[in-house]
């Protein structure tokens, strides 16, 4: 069985990446430059990215980079896929260059979700300077953050995760829309570094290729602070602050220049993975949280 460590970055496509430098800048508090492929990176700790944008024909989310600890990893990852029944394409010398590593990979989930399998960082490194003063994210070894994804596919995308790529089970979670609506099943899913998931597969629709992706800050303070600047800056509120039940996250969430939210959080839980049983979430937050404001 494969070992995926982090995500690493995630990729969203943008008709215009430029849309990207302010929201980057002085809404996340992330620094931004060019990348060689013509797009953007937002920046949030010594790496060139946790946010990769490209050009393309629409502004959706684009990719998930997962990563794994070694070449011999690597090797073993793209075979356990293979060996599950899913293509996988080798990454060109360029894609190599853009994402700034040693080797890369493609292949998509059962759901059709896009992932980039990549080892050995090798781009450049600097000292974090948010350009609007944030104190830092939290990434190192728990990675970019996490990202919930469309899984129509429910159980086949579930068990390709888990039983090919090695995640863990953290928490499950029955979502009903309304008291008589059908159950959309979401599932909570962590790698070795502990954070309470790196990926969540939600049985929903979404045009925009993503549910949400989350970044997390150094305190509560910052997400204050976030809130009244997505307030300033126009920014599309997608749910008020509050608490989550499962990781214990609080947050407020935002629509990004690619169409899907971003939460922007502090506090979540970082689990004991090797003693961790699944949980079962009776209810999406303990306070607040209120979704219905992305709609109106």
């Amino acid at each position: 069985m494969a070992t995926i460590q982090a995500l690493a970055y995630v990729v969203a496509e943008s008709t215009d990446p430029s849309k990207w430098k302010q929201f980057g800048e002085q809404v996340l508090g992330a620094a931004t430059s060019s990348a060689p492929d013509g797009g953007m990176y937002l920046k949030m700790d010594e790496r060139a990215f946790r946010i990769a944008v490209v050009k393309g024909a629409q502004d959706r989310y684009f990719a998930s980079g997962w990563e794994v600890a070694d070449a011999t990893a690597f090797a073993e990852t793209v075979a356990a896929i293979k060996q599950a029944g899913v293509a996988v394409e080798p990454g060109s010398p360029a894609l190599r260059q853009a994402r700034g590593v040693q080797d890369i990979a493609t292949f998509s989930d059962p759901s059709g979700n896009r992932h980039e399998l990549v080892w050995g960082y090798n781009g450049p490194k600097s000292p974090f300077v948010s350009p609007i003063g944030v104190s830092g994210f939290k990434t190192g070894a728990l990675g970019a953050g996490h990202t919930v994804l469309p899984a129509m596919q429910s159980d086949a995308t579930l068990k390709f995760f888990r039983e090919t790529l090695g995640f863990g089970l953290s928490d499950i979670f029955d979502f009903r829309p309304a008291p008589n609506a059908p159950a959309m099943r979401i599932r909570f899913l962590y790698t070795p570094n502990g954070r309470h998931h790196s990926l969540a597969l939600a049985e929903m629709p979404s045009p925009s290729g993503c549910v949400h992706i989350m970044v997390e800050v150094d305190s509560m303070t910052e997400v204050g602070l976030a809130h009244d600047r997505m307030q300033k800056h126009g920014i599309k509120l997608m749910a008020t602050l509050g608490q989550h039940e499962n990781d214990r996250m609080t947050s407020f969430y935002m629509l990004t220049p690619g169409n899907f939210a971003l939460e922007y959080g502090w506090g979540g839980l970082v689990l004991d993975t090797k003693t961790h049983q699944t949980t079962q979430t009776k209810q999406v937050s303990i306070w607040g949280h209120d979704f219905s404001v992305g709609f109106r």
